[in-house]
């Protein structure tokens, strides 16, 4: 079911996709590949009232990279918040550092990727 997004939302989706932190442009040279089996991501994707920073619609996966900014305790309270209400949404939520990302590339993508396709393979 198609869910309609706001054209503010719509707007700083735009936005947000040419201003890339590091980390997203790297694993977004990871996943934007269209290969046969590979499962298809989109990049900051509206969602709602909300903005994903990947997304792949045939595995209902949501990646978020998280960096500093969600650290403290208030920040992680609130994405446990928004995480729950994906999740009631039938949208699994997978959160990377941004070290993560930084000092394991390879293995964050393949741990993405794996991910889409478990879930993928479900449907």
């Amino acid at each position: 079911m198609a869910h309609r997004t706001t054209t503010l939302i719509a707007n700083r989706s735009r936005a947000l996709r040419k201003s890339m932190t590091e980390p997203e442009i790297m694993l977004w040279s990871k996943l934007k590949g269209r290969g046969r089996g590979q499962p298809i991501f989109r990049r900051q994707f509206a969602y709602r009232s909300m903005i994903f920073d990947f997304y792949c619609p045939a595995a209902k996966l949501a990646v978020e990279i998280d960096g500093a900014t969600h650290w403290d305790e208030e920040k992680r309270a609130k994405d446990e918040a928004r995480d729950a209400w994906q999740a009631r949404q039938g949208i699994e939520v997978m959160r990377l550092g941004a070290g993560h990302v930084y000092s394991n590339l390879s293995q964050a993508a393949d741990a993405v990727i794996l991910r889409a396709l478990a879930l993928s393979a479900r449907s």
